[in-house]
């Protein structure tokens, strides 16, 4: 299984993330699971990519043209495979088709943005991969209660909920995962009605 794993690209984070980071890349690696990232050698991006690789998993860098050539530091020299696309349009995209499912790990704006895409995808029916965030120190309590306030005020349909999942265990993380049924999940009563 591929899974994409999202996440912050900045080198200034807690190291506290960067170990959980490694060590999901660990786990993965041992599960037999690849890695699709947007090839970044920092950060989020950069620890999974560093405990995938240095378990010998299979790694996807998905990593915008405009990046190669500005810096060399900013790409992880380790991936397996390098797609270079022109746009990070084309990036999401290469992403999302060249994966099993996805973990939203700690980021910033970049990475909201790839959540509610895969989210708003997902919801739409253009897809029915497995979503999950993960859930390192508490990062996403403000967005769980943000969406569960949505869905009070009926922003949202409550089965919203049903389409992703946040964990901050990695084993039962990847464990729901590769578990995960898209029949269990009836797309048609997510959309707005």
């Amino acid at each position: 299984m591929r899974i994409a794993v999202y996440g912050a690209a900045s080198s200034l984070i807690d190291e506290s993330y960067k170990e959980a980071g490694r060590e999901l890349g660990r786990k993965m690696a041992e599960r037999g699971d690849g890695l699709v990232f947007g090839g970044g050698a920092n950060g989020m991006m950069g620890s999974v990519a560093e405990g995938v690789y240095e378990k010998g998993g299979y790694i996807l860098g998905v990593v915008p043209s405009f990046f190669k050539e500005a810096d060399a530091e900013i790409s992880f020299k380790n991936c397996t495979e390098y797609i270079y696309t022109e746009t990070m349009r084309e990036r999401k995209k290469e992403m999302e088709e060249n994966c099993d499912a996805f973990i939203i790990a700690p980021g910033g704006i970049g990475t909201f943005d790839e959540f509610f895409e895969i989210l708003t995808l997902k919801q739409l029916g253009r897809h029915n991969k497995a979503i999950v965030l993960f859930n390192i120190n508490g990062f996403y309590d403000e967005l769980d209660n943000m969406m569960t306030r949505y869905i009070k005020e009926q922003f949202i349909t409550d089965d919203c909920k049903e389409l992703y999942q946040v964990y901050t265990n990695i084993d039962e993380m990847l464990r729901y995962i590769s578990e995960y049924d898209p029949k269990d999940i009836d797309l048609s009563k997510v959309k707005i009605r």
